[in-house]
């Protein structure tokens, strides 16, 4: 899984996820991207099933770019604890998602099998995505 070696700190506020993403927002990579049309919080595990339903799909064939870095850790209390007493140790990590931001990106295969494989991928992310190609014709 996905997670920062070293961070500054242990535990961060929410925050919001206000607006729509103005880095990332553009195919930088491949010919082919995942973008988000909605916004969301993209767990490690969520991002390497994705990048696994990928590669399976395209089964070595092309190439595949993560754009995306889970960095802000999600605390929670164990179970069945009274309220109060501080805030819970982190459990997972999540990178925030906003509207326009790519995902991943994909080249080297055609557009028929790339369009299939991000798709499926899109499948298993919590927020709505489309896929976009370099030349816009999808």
């Amino acid at each position: 899984m996905l997670s920062p070696r070293k961070v500054r700190h242990r535990k961060v506020f929410k925050g919001k996820l206000r607006g729509t993403a103005q880095r990332g927002s553009s195919i930088s990579f491949g010919e082919y991207a995942l973008k988000a049309t909605s916004r969301g919080k993209m767990t490690a595990q969520q991002i390497e099933a994705a990048r696994v339903a990928i590669n399976r799909k395209i089964k070595r064939g092309g190439k595949v770019w993560i754009r995306v870095f889970p960095d802000k850790p999600v605390t929670k209390k164990p179970a069945e604890t009274r309220m109060g007493k501080g805030k819970g140790s982190p459990e997972f990590w999540v990178a925030p998602i906003k509207p326009g931001k790519i995902l991943y990106e994909l080249s080297g295969v055609d557009e028929k099998l790339a369009v299939r494989a991000l798709t499926l991928a899109g499948n298993k992310l919590p927020f709505s995505t489309k896929v976009i190609s370099k030349r816009s014709t999808l």
